[in-house]
């Protein structure tokens, strides 16, 4: 009697290295079958956005091409998770089910409900991790609690020993003769009709073997000047490679263990990307131990902070019309690309937050609808950062000026130049300030301020004076 076959349930592992369901899935010696369901209904408020579909579209068609070569077939389906595992399991017969763990609510809740119904059908049903390097639960503070703070997260972690990379035996591995029915990729409808995302195709790869391409790249040169280069965004010195983590098309298992063969970890470069990949943990440990920050700041008392609301100015924010060029370059960026240079979105988030007055909510929602790497746990810990109250997060009363920050990380503005071309010929004198240029200068470079180019939405001196202002508010209230 052949033996029961395994369903090997891909979620946000889309990768086939380093994967530890599908390696443990092979160590049984069953047929494996591979299955993806779209059900964004199950992930709440936070069903992928209209870049991360994109992204996603691009990666399943990349793993169905993968495990086509190796002579098996992607199941995809839409709809409810645990009907369509039924289902198949009625179809092929299957007795296990292998899966790597999601740690976003309500994902973690839906798949432990998914985890128990499944056994008391008599269904095998285990769980791995294939997407971080130390799962939330397995640091805590001397007192028990979850940690706030990256620093002595940091410190707790940062010597333990690197979890070893999952090794999957293909030569092992052995696919069912029949496969269930499967839903046709463009049936999901994740790419939209009006194609705004045809430029996007030019800045990215989104497959398994573009995550490894971008990871060889990173470490043959730009490693070595992270701890500098990160800040400078009209330089390709970051790794490009969160929409990949996002999705899993690469995991930190990866990174870490590549980092360690290939750089001297004492080295500044290489030790600032590895705590990096450390944030990106201390988000995710954040999200799991207080699952309502994505919609509630973590320190509840700025629940009431007075917030204001213009739809005008939020508007000129998202389309890159503040009048800033430094803010400007960053969300047309971002429009383009799907990402964003993290410098910048720590810019273009404060301008938001602090001059504006915004919620960071309003920002973490256009961030999760336009970014290729929405992941819940970064842009979640990422923009209450910036509103000042969140884990670890600025003090609201830290104000950045957009004017200083082009002129730090973009001084020749060639960043600016990039994405704001209207603005071109200006000087680099005049690059981020272009409202000080001499009318000649302006004429030359043929800019005429409202009409080619906003004045600033707002003066920095008056924006921060009214963030502070908020603050006092705030604290008085």
């Amino acid at each position: 009697m052949p033996t029961p076959a395994t369903i090997l349930w891909f979620r946000k592992d889309l990768r086939l290295a380093d994967n530890s369901a599908l390696e443990a899935a092979i160590e049984r010696g069953a047929p494996i079958v591979p299955v993806f369901i779209w059900a964004p209904e199950e992930a709440g408020d936070w069903a992928p956005g209209a870049a991360s579909k994109w992204w996603l579209h691009q990666a399943l068609a990349g793993l169905g091409e993968s495990l086509q070569e190796r002579g098996g077939k992607l199941i995809l389906r839409e709809g409810s998770s645990l009907q369509h595992l039924r289902d198949i399991i009625a179809k092929t017969g299957a007795r296990r089910i292998y899966w790597n763990r999601r740690y976003e609510s309500p994902l973690r809740e839906l798949d432990a409900e998914i985890k128990r119904s499944l056994r008391e059908d008599g269904v095998e049903v285990e769980s791995f991790n294939s997407s971080l390097l130390n799962e939330p639960h397995t640091a805590a503070t001397g007192s028990g609690q979850p940690y706030k703070v990256y620093t002595p997260y940091w410190k707790k972690v940062k010597d333990r020993e690197l979890p070893v990379l999952a090794e999957p035996d293909w030569p092992a591995v052995q696919f069912p003769e029949r496969y269930p029915q499967s839903t046709p990729l463009e049936a999901l409808n994740l790419l939209p009709k009006v194609q705004w995302y045809r430029s996007f195709y030019a800045h990215w790869d989104p497959s398994e073997a573009g995550a490894m391409k971008r990871l060889d790249t990173f470490l043959a040169a730009a490693v070595e000047n992270y701890d500098c280069a990160r800040d400078r965004p009209d330089d390709d010195g970051t790794s490009c490679l969160s929409p990949y983590l996002q999705w899993g098309q690469i995991g930190p298992r990866q990174i870490a263990h590549r980092l360690k063969q290939q750089c001297d970890l004492r080295a500044k470069g290489p030790q600032v990307y590895l705590k990096e990949i450390y944030w990106r943990e201390f988000a995710y440990n954040v999200l799991y131990h207080f699952p309502h920050t994505p919609d509630t700041p973590l320190r509840e008392e700025y629940t009431d902070f007075p917030w204001e609301h213009d739809a005008a100015t939020l508007k000129a924010w998202q389309t890159g019309h503040t009048g800033y060029p430094i803010v400007d370059a960053g969300m047309r960026q971002l429009w383009q690309t799907g990402w964003m240079h993290n410098r910048v979105r720590m810019i273009v988030s404060s301008l938001l937050v602090k001059h504006l007055l915004h919620n960071w909510q309003e920002g973490a929602k256009w961030f999760w609808d336009t970014l290729v790497d929405a992941d819940l746990a970064s842009n979640t810990l990422g923009w209450q950062w910036s509103g000042g109250c969140g884990a670890d997060a600025a003090p609201y009363f830290r104000v950045f000026n957009p004017i200083i920050q082009g002129q730090k990380f973009d001084p020749d503005g060639s960043y600016v130049k990039r994405f704001v071309p209207e603005l071109k010929k200006l000087p680099a004198k005049y690059i981020h300030t272009p409202w000080e240029a001499p009318d000649g200068v302006l004429d030359y470079a043929g800019v005429e301020l409202g009409k080619d180019y906003p004045e600033p939405i707002i003066d920095h001196q008056a924006g921060r004076a009214r963030a502070l202002a908020a603050l006092d508010q705030f604290k008085s209230a």
